[in-house]
């Protein structure tokens, strides 16, 4: 990117975002930015992004933590590929499942934990504004009343090592507790609309001067070079 002319600023995040006559003006906490048009993917934060360019995105990220097991080394063996659940065509989100990993690790699961934070990595991990704005949301009480049993199904499993187990257990009867060390955690930017529907399609909203990518589910990692080319049609369409 910077062999092409561009400029990686880190830790820079958006504070405010203007229209000028010849485009935009994007204050960072490093500096100011100029941009005749902005991209926004930003993941746990892209709805905020959005109404900053004064924009309604029609839905609201909602953060889910996942966590993960791995299988001990000498036990990987009882899994040589990947395994995933019937997945539930109700909810978005996969299910835990059994992943063999390129440096041949065996990942198990992950579950779908409703985060207190938009980074919420760690359990418990809390932001007082990001739960706020989750409480405050309409969609995510209406998301509530319809899974709030599936929700807490989710958190025991995240609490209670055997219960996790359980779960992998439907997949590969064999796995035991002694089987599995604790994993890492991902946040999942989760896209609710009002009607407390979880989005379960890629959400691509187009506003002047700017696109915003809002949703990017599963499977967004293995499909980002045709999500980018995507992306980028549009941009020249807007250029």
């Amino acid at each position: 990117m910077e062999r092409g002319g561009g400029d990686i600023k880190t830790n820079a995040r958006v504070t405010d975002v203007r229209r000028e006559a010849n485009g935009l003006h994007i204050e960072t906490e490093v500096g100011p930015v100029r941009a005749g048009l902005l991209v926004n993917c930003a993941g746990l934060h892209a709805d905020r992004l959005a109404r900053m360019c004064h924009l309604d995105p029609q839905v609201q990220i909602v953060p889910f933590r996942g966590d993960y097991y791995e299988l001990v080394p000498e036990r990987r063996a009882m899994v040589r590929g990947l395994i995933y659940p019937m997945p539930d065509p109700a909810l978005s989100f996969l299910g835990a499942h059994f992943t063999r990993t390129i440096d041949d690790r065996v990942e198990a699961g992950p579950n779908a934990v409703l985060a207190f934070s938009r980074e919420g990595y760690a359990p418990w991990t809390l932001s007082p504004r990001d739960f706020a704005e989750t409480l405050a949301f309409p969609g995510f009480w209406r998301l509530a009343r319809r899974y709030w049993r599936t929700g807490l199904a989710e958190l025991h499993g995240s609490l209670t090592k055997q219960r996790f187990v359980r779960s992998l257990q439907q997949l590969v009867p064999r796995v035991g507790s002694d089987d599995l060390v604790r994993g890492q955690s991902g946040v999942r930017a989760q896209a609710v609309d009002r009607a407390g529907q979880l989005v379960d399609d890629f959400h691509v909203v187009v506003g002047k001067r700017t696109l915003h990518v809002l949703n990017a589910p599963s499977p967004a990692a293995t499909a980002s070079l045709a999500i980018g080319g995507a992306v980028a049609r549009q941009v020249l369409e807007q250029l």
